[in-house]
């Protein structure tokens, strides 16, 4: 969608097409209340002030809607279909890292009782094994922080791939 098209269609619209970025209402209600913006620097500057911070029940919220990392979800969504591209970098058919994946899920939700979540976008399925074997040690306060910053992550990077400058920018 083109920044003067987002600029320019109902807050119903807005809300709708933001959505699939990050399912928060306060993050997106403030985003498309903040309209117009002059550019999409100016669209995200907003958009990572919006994520500062996230409320615990907001996290949890929006972990919901989340896949774990190396299954692809099947729905025909929006996010679905952000989430499949997010997730590129890890190949379901190289079972030793799917496994390893696998267990790793596991072992996370055990400990911290949530989907392990990390912007998986430019990442090779090596490096999440590695970062989610890292953050196993962690604390759940270490933990609750890294996990607001990559749903901000992952929602500025959902943001710039669906709001373009436009034609006459």
């Amino acid at each position: 969608m083109e920044l003067a098209v987002f600029n320019s269609v109902g807050r119903d619209e807005a809300i709708k097409a933001l959505t699939p970025c990050l399912d928060i209402s306060r993050w997106v209600e403030t985003i498309v209340d903040a309209r117009p913006f002059a550019s999409v620097d100016e669209l995200l500057r907003t958009a990572n002030q919006a994520a500062e911070p996230f409320s615990p029940q907001e996290v949890e919220s929006a972990l919901a809607h989340h896949p774990r990392i190396g299954e692809r979800p099947k729905a025909q969504t929006t996010e679905a279909a952000m989430s499949r591209s997010e997730q590129a970098g890890v190949d379901p058919n190289d079972d030793g890292t799917a496994a390893a994946l696998a267990e790793g899920n596991r072992a996370y939700e055990e400990k911290f009782g949530r989907v392990f979540l990390i912007r998986a976008a430019g990442r090779s399925a090596k490096e999440i094994l590695s970062t989610l074997q890292e953050r196993l040690t962690h604390t759940p306060e270490q933990e609750d922080t890294i996990v607001a910053e990559q749903l901000r992550e992952i929602a500025l990077l959902r943001l710039s791939g669906l709001i373009s400058e436009g034609a006459n920018a």
